[in-house]
């Protein structure tokens, strides 16, 4: 399965994820999306598909995602590095306009996604990639980490960035921000 979009991944990248963690692993996304296939001069139609149908059983992967209470007992713990992929001014909470709190999980540190891509849509080089996300991981390994944005949908793409590099094994917290948010007794952190 191939997935793209016209959003530099925003969208297809959480196609991506989902697709692994119901354990279809034959899953690559199109990088530059929709926009680089026709730069290149590739057809597009709006034709359906010929191919044959097949029966997909899942198997779900649930190691690839981490739920609130982890992450409250091991960012309490100092046991995971968290990510927040949402721009800067959400991430400090100066500019909240999707969520009733602004701000970030204390320790988190701001990777907005928008950060892994070229001017023209596409993925930075792998060198690139990891040596930034080094600098951010600051001796935490791969496995230490876990994505959060505002919904779970753009810390795919800092997850995905991060495999680019070969910054493998990674996790994703799926309810991110909007649902750490919601409980009025979680701790909620401002500024950078």
């Amino acid at each position: 399965v191939v997935v793209y979009d016209d959003a530099g991944g925003t969208y297809a990248v959480r196609m991506w994820w989902m697709l692994r963690w119901l354990g279809h692993d034959a899953v690559a996304l199109l990088d530059g999306g929709i926009n680089a296939w026709e730069a290149a001069g590739y057809e597009t139609t709006d034709a359906e598909s010929k191919h044959p149908h097949a029966v997909f059983v899942p198997r779900l992967r649930p190691d690839m995602a981490v739920d609130v209470g982890f992450v409250e007992s091991q960012s309490a713990q100092d046991g995971v590095r968290l990510l927040d992929a949402r721009n800067p001014q959400r991430f400090r909470g100066e500019n909240e306009t999707l969520d009733p709190v602004g701000g970030h999980m204390p320790g988190a540190v701001n990777r907005f996604f928008k950060d892994n891509l070229l001017p023209d849509g596409r993925f930075k080089p792998a060198e690139a990639l990891r040596a930034e996300y080094q600098a951010l991981l600051a001796g935490w390994r791969a496995e230490e980490v876990v994505h959060s944005c505002g919904s779970g949908v753009t810390a795919c793409h800092n997850q995905l960035a991060m495999e680019v590099a070969g910054l493998v094994g990674s996790r994703l917290y799926p309810g991110s921000w909007s649902e750490w948010c919601a409980d009025p007794a979680r701790p909620v952190a401002t500024g950078p």
